[in-house]
């Protein structure tokens, strides 16, 4: 859920060739909110067992089509916590009908990209190809979801792949980080579970029928396709997914409650620490995502690789970059169906550990007291930047397409997320940033040279006194 909320570049945002900048380019006596009403309409059609297709025919040669499903990690017991993961490799290692090697060449005649990922709340599998081989495409998702291959050989197999991974990813800081933070913040409750974990064949069995039903699935598309011809496919491979539980047992997420909490994982031999601090956001839908969003977009990011120094906008930036304070650090909020982490990640030295989380707290106070109609312009131009530049290409429009229909029920279009961040006030940024972080118990996660970490209740009382 964390990589859709960082912030993009303006320069991304001025050489994309999407259809969205094209018509921009066009079109230069037309304003941008006329260009962005005049985007690719996204058509939704359901299915009699539930299923919905969505497309945006954007004109492309190619196009990616993919299946979005309703379950990941926060679907997951401590019985079977992995699974989606596992799935999710097991996805290409044959099916019923096309073993692995025929799947692989399958795929391979087509010039085509066929991956997947899995997040806490979604699961995707998707192809990217020219367009004129979509009803292949549409077929090989089929077959990959509905008869996967799940015999002991290739479960076997794939698990000692998978552990291969579980090492790699503890080599990536951030992704350890924001785990851990997540374990902390919602601690007892499913959404303090990884994604990444390793099971039997049964488990991924039981998996599979608990939750991969057609009401929860999206099939989405974008690009060279056309609605109707891919309405026509889903009906003829995916009429058979099942809408029924057995003894009507339907999965009910429980409750994940928010506990301001903090974990340490110390190692002096590391050259720098990662620290991850946020307080619990909106949920998915909530009227204040915007709000929000536009805070963070503020708040900003940084690296230092990128330059920029002290005459950057963001004023957390600039006194990073001027005093040295941090190698990066990025505002984020990460959206769930009941609840949100609205946070800050930074990277820095151990002896700079306690000026980054005064500074990221400070700016978190400014955002509830003394944010300036300046700061909230430049805020939104930066978020309405970030939005379009996400929608780079075909394969990240149908991410998006299948992420809105699971979300939101329908895909929320552009000119409707520029008219929401056109309405928001500085006063709004305040009375939101004010009930989500002001006097609220935060969630530290941090890990290596950490000895320098403020203690907790230290961090704790300067969400209310850094106000004054």
């Amino acid at each position: 859920a964390f990589q859709y909320s960082l912030n993009r570049t303006l320069l991304r945002f001025f050489v994309l060739k999407g259809p969205i900048l094209l018509s921009l380019r066009r079109q230069s006596s037309v304003s941008y909110a006329q260009s962005l009403a005049g985007a690719p309409e996204t058509r939704l059609t359901a299915l009699d067992n539930g299923l919905r297709v969505a497309s945006e025919e954007t004109g492309h040669a190619t196009c990616t089509v993919g299946l979005w499903i309703g379950a990941g990690s926060r679907y997951e017991s401590e019985k079977n916590n992995g699974a989606g993961f596992f799935l999710e490799h097991m996805a290409f290692k044959g099916t019923k009908k096309h073993p692995q090697t025929a799947l692989e060449q399958e795929v391979e005649s087509m010039g085509a990209h066929l991956s997947a990922y899995t997040s806490r709340e979604h699961t995707a599998y998707y192809m990217k190809t020219l367009a004129k081989d979509l009803p292949k495409a549409v077929e090989l998702l089929s077959e990959v979801v509905q008869h996967c291959s799940l015999n002991e050989a290739d479960v076997e197999q794939q698990r000692a792949v998978v552990l291969r991974e579980l090492e790699e990813v503890e080599g990536n800081l951030q992704e350890v980080c924001l785990d851990l933070l997540h374990a902390t913040a919602f601690q007892g409750t499913p959404l303090s579970y990884s994604v990444l974990g390793t099971l039997s064949r049964q488990d991924l069995v039981e998996y599979l029928g608990s939750h991969y039903k057609a009401p929860r699935m999206v099939l989405s598309a974008a690009g060279g396709v056309n609605h109707e011809e891919l309405v026509g496919l889903a009906k003829t491979h995916f009429s058979g997914l099942s809408f029924e539980y057995e003894g009507d047992a339907i999965p009910v997420l429980s409750p994940c409650r928010f506990t301001g909490s903090e974990i340490r994982m110390r190692d002096d031999a590391m050259p720098l620490a990662h620290v991850a601090i946020a307080v619990e956001g909106a949920r998915v839908g909530s009227p204040d995502i915007v709000p929000l969003m536009v805070a963070n977009s503020i708040i900003g990011s940084y690296d230092i690789k990128s330059g920029g120094g002290k005459n950057m906008s963001s004023r957390l930036a600039a006194m990073a970059a001027e005093e040295n304070f941090c190698e990066s650090f990025q505002a984020f909020h990460s959206s769930y169906s009941d609840t949100g982490l609205m946070g800050m990640y930074f990277v820095t030295d151990m002896h700079h550990i306690e000026d980054m989380m005064h500074w990221s707290q400070n700016a978190w106070m400014n955002m509830c007291t003394t944010v300036t109609d300046s700061d909230v312009a430049r805020g939104k131009k930066s978020l309405k930047a970030s939005l379009v530049a996400q929608l780079n290409g075909t394969t990240p429009i149908c991410d998006d397409i299948g992420r809105h229909v699971l979300n939101y029920g329908r895909r929320v279009p552009l000119a409707e997320w520029d008219a929401r961040i056109n309405a928001v006030t500085p006063k709004m940024v305040r009375d939101v940033c004010s009930k989500y972080i002001y006097d609220k118990c935060p969630a530290v996660a941090a890990v290596g040279p950490v000895e320098q970490l403020p203690d907790y209740n230290r961090t704790r009382a300067s969400m209310y006194w850094l106000r004054f």
